[in-house]
């Protein structure tokens, strides 16, 4: 279906959405103070090695050190015997190029590999491989034939890299992959030169800011058009397109409605939206998505769909829109890693399985790899998504201050009893002449009316004074207990 692509630009940051019939799709963002380093290539200094986990951590400049794989290292993949064990390969001190493939995510550093791709438009160059691949969504066996064929012909014998075939590539002609394989070289080429001159760390190549990339990346043959509200930026694709993609150059418009960008189209309100725990369903039921370091978990519930026949069918109807509306939220959110979904629980086998192929069919729009396992003893559908930059939520927000991330609070009550608890500990520390409890404004009215008379049997217990003073500036679970 044909599918529009928004790029909203500010000073600060580079908005993308994917749309298609009218619904958000995915979400892009990069930010001027932090883009995102997949892509990008370094000359790094190993810093440690780690026998017991084969890997090492690599300084290649950035806030901490990233994390190099024995499995990630080209070199030991060339061998025919058995990988060698990584203290054998590398060593402590020793400068190394490398590529992040992934951001660094949480408290985790960027995952490298030593094995450099390059992408183009239509290639993916792989300079260390001779290897010459097709992407698997180019089919037929014989259009895959031809483009290797047409590809080995132009690259010649004295290549010593490899290329992988993209799916734009499918209808490229000679000249547009020649210009691809000049323009990737040329890359190389200054990466290494560059390799030999730089005392690591340093950057040898950053990959394309988000908008150029989403000429080059997300274009397909359903997209429609790429609306652009900035004039400069709008006049710098137009020119990048122009040498470097030419078939999407006649896709750019530039927008210059009075409404915001994004909100002429709805998606300022459809990112609030992505960011909340709860969604809706038309039918009237809806999902609860819980993200955590670990895992995600989606949660179906029928909500106020009560259906028109039996409750059976209702429970069907629901998980089949629920399928639809999972897959479409995993592409929005950014979901990665490990997923599971507890679909609400069915009796029929044929039920079971007609939600599962709704589910997979759903998420065939999906580029992200993934994998989907069927439903468990327990009913559960687990699957992975790989994961490769930060998920919305995380690129937006923030962890709460109050909580820590709980998403809820000890009640009043319960702090108060911690503070009696806490002030019986520090009278037996400390020979104090009085104690004084600072605490939020909910709290010190619990102390001063419902545990007003626990507080005086603590003090006549202790022999010491209890005073106790709100302070409005507190969160309900901070408090602090002067000696006075």
């Amino acid at each position: 279906m044909p599918e529009d692509i928004l790029i909203n630009f500010t000073p600060q940051e580079t908005r993308v959405a994917v749309m298609n019939q009218g619904a958000v799709q995915e979400l892009h963002i990069e930010r001027s103070s932090s883009r995102g380093l997949v892509g990008n290539t370094y000359v790094g200094r190993i810093v440690r090695i780690l026998p017991g986990m084969q890997s090492a951590f690599v300084d290649v400049g950035l806030d901490r050190t990233a994390f190099l794989h024995v499995a990630d290292i080209w070199e030991s993949r060339q061998q025919t015997e058995p990988v060698r064990p990584i203290e054998r390969l590398l060593f402590e001190g020793q400068s190394l190029v490398v590529q992040v493939i992934k951001d660094p995510i949480g408290t985790k550093g960027a995952r490298l590999s030593t094995q450099i791709s390059l992408a183009g438009r239509m290639l993916v160059y792989l300079p260390q491989d001779r290897h010459i691949g097709i992407s698997q969504r180019i089919e037929k066996e014989s259009d895959r034939e031809a483009l290797r064929e047409k590809l080995a012909h132009l690259v010649g014998t004295n290549e010593a890299g490899g290329f992988i075939v993209r799916t734009m590539a499918e209808n490229a002609t000679d000249a547009e992959l020649a210009n691809d394989i000049d323009y990737l070289r040329k890359i190389w080429h200054d990466i290494q030169f560059q390799a030999k001159t730089m005392e690591p760390p340093g950057l040898l190549f950053q990959e394309l800011s988000l908008g150029q990339r989403v000429l080059r990346d997300f274009v397909n043959p359903e997209t429609a058009r790429i609306v652009i509200d900035s004039r400069e930026n709008f006049q710098k694709l137009s020119a990048f397109a122009a040498e470097y993609t030419p078939t999407v150059a006649p896709l750019l418009c530039h927008y210059t409605g009075e409404n915001p960008l994004f909100d002429q189209f709805g998606v300022e309100d459809e990112i609030q939206r992505a960011l909340a725990r709860r969604v809706d369903l038309k039918s009237g039921g809806y999902l609860i998505i819980d993200q955590t370091e670990a895992m995600t978990t989606i949660d179906v519930n029928t909500g106020g769909f009560v259906g028109i026949r039996n409750f059976e069918d209702t429970i069907f109807k629901t998980n089949l829109e629920a399928a639809q509306t999972i897959a479409r939220q995993l592409r929005l959110r950014n979901l990665g890693g490990i997923i599971i979904t507890d679909f609400i629980d069915m009796e029929s086998e044929e039920h079971k399985n007609a939600v599962l192929s709704e589910f997979n069919r759903a998420l065939e729009q999906d580029h992200t790899r993934l994998t989907v396992n069927g439903f468990t003893a327990l009913g559960l559908v687990e699957m992975t998504r790989k994961r490769t930059r930060e998920s919305l939520a995380h690129v937006l927000c923030e962890e709460c201050s109050t909580c820590q991330g709980r998403g809820e609070i000890k009640t009043a009550r319960t702090v108060c009893y911690e503070i009696l608890r806490e002030l019986l500990r520090e009278s037996r520390q400390f020979n104090a002449r009085e104690f004084r409890v600072l605490g939020s404004v909910a709290v010190i009215d619990i102390l001063l009316d419902e545990e007003a008379q626990g507080l005086a049997m603590l003090s006549d217990f202790i022999g010491r004074p209890i005073s106790v003073q709100a302070e409005p500036s507190y969160g309900q679970e901070q408090f602090d207990i002067v000696l006075m």
